[in-house]
């Protein structure tokens, strides 16, 4: 039987293990509706690629003269050229992530950016762990970037610095993200109080006008540029996005952008990212360390989020409540819905949406500008 499944047909204990995973994270996609949109490719595709001599991956053309040559399958193609020749898939993604998001409640409470700061603390401190436990600077850089919550700014950082682990970081990312109503209430609770979680924080809006809208996208552009220059194809294109948005001349570039460009390049990452899930480069002791440290790093920016508003609070009249500075990933909007879940659970009167949602948006800006900031600056240690 051995020979059966490890000789004749090639399938060893590692595919098996890979074909569990892809079954996994279908059952996730489908049944629990995490990010099924990513998820359900990315399980696919695990299965996919690690069928033996998949075609998926290329083949091997033989002509009759008895000369031979390898063609790449899709996905290598895919890959080879929506990922590694041009970045272009996560790049794109951007621009239809950028039209998704209203950025009002944090012009009507700029003060929120410094939550979408703050809470980019984990990426760097589990770079610093990981690199304690052997990764090199690039893996270590790649790996903390989880901690950002934001799938395509991992994919495109792993990439881009040619980390040997783009798969796991990929699956990490994801996976994590849609688990945010999971970990993100264990993470504040662990350093917030019942009390704390009680802050009642009135929300009155300031107006924001349509130039604020529309030149908002422009000079965070500008302004991301000259701090992190490497950050500019990041930012320009989440803010190009929102420009569309915002313009209001655009309305059906605006929504084919956040409906049929978001699904179709989300699908086509999903199954592209799973040619890198190979099982003999997949299934190592280094992926279940990559998996503890991306979980460490979400766990530390939620716990950075809420620190720092607990730090702000001893020296403002007005108090915050901690659980918005937790919104300060980019998982935009699960973060707020979890910290307004929160908020009533401590105090059935406690609305703290919009707050969360300007912490929430001011994270998506913290971390492109992360990422663009350790693409600046790694290979230049390197």
């Amino acid at each position: 039987m051995s020979f059966l499944y490890e000789g004749l047909l090639g399938i060893g204990w590692k595919e098996v293990i890979m074909y569990a995973i892809g079954a996994l994270l279908i059952y996730l996609a489908i049944r629990k509706q995490m990010e099924p949109s990513l998820l359900l490719p990315m399980g696919f595709g695990a299965i996919l690629c690690n069928i033996p001599l998949s075609g998926a991956l290329d083949s091997l053309m033989v002509a009759a003269n008895g000369e031979s040559w390898t063609v790449a399958g899709i996905l290598d193609w895919l890959f080879r050229v929506g990922i590694q020749a041009s970045e272009a898939m996560p790049l794109l993604l951007f621009i239809g992530i950028g039209a998704m998001i209203d950025f009002g409640p944090l012009l009507s409470n700029p003060k929120l950016i410094l939550f979408g700061a703050a809470a980019q603390w984990g990426i760097f401190g589990t770079i610093t762990v990981a690199c304690l436990l052997g990764f090199n600077l690039a893996d270590a850089a790649s790996i903390g970037i989880i901690g950002a919550a934001d799938g395509p700014t991992s994919i495109l950082v792993s990439q881009v610095l040619k980390s040997n682990y783009i798969g796991p970081i990929a699956v990490a990312a994801y996976s994590y993200m849609a688990l945010v109503p999971i970990i993100q209430p264990a993470a504040i609770k662990l350093v917030t109080t019942k009390k704390e979680r009680a802050i009642r924080m009135p929300y009155n809006p300031r107006s924001v006008s349509k130039t604020a809208r529309i030149l908002f996208p422009i000079i965070v552009t500008f302004i991301a540029g000259l701090i992190a220059p490497a950050s500019v194809s990041l930012v320009g294109l989440l803010m190009f996005g929102n420009l569309i948005r915002e313009c209001g001349v655009l309305g059906s570039l605006s929504d084919t952008a956040q409906s049929a460009l978001v699904n179709l390049i989300t699908l086509l990452l999903g199954i592209t990212i799973a040619s890198t899930m190979r099982a003999e480069q997949f299934v190592k002791l280094e992926t279940l360390m990559i998996m503890c440290l991306g979980l460490l790093a979400f766990v530390f920016d939620t716990m950075a989020g809420c620190l720092f508003a607990k730090f702000i609070n001893l020296f403002s009249r007005t108090k915050v409540n901690p659980m918005v500075g937790a919104a300060g990933i980019s998982a935009f909007p699960m973060s707020a819905r979890v910290i307004q879940k929160l908020g009533q659970e401590a105090d059935p009167q406690n609305h703290l949406l919009m707050h969360a949602v300007g912490a929430n948006v001011a994270g998506q800006i913290g971390s492109v500008i992360a990422g663009g900031v350790i693409l600046g600056l790694v290979p230049k240690m390197l």
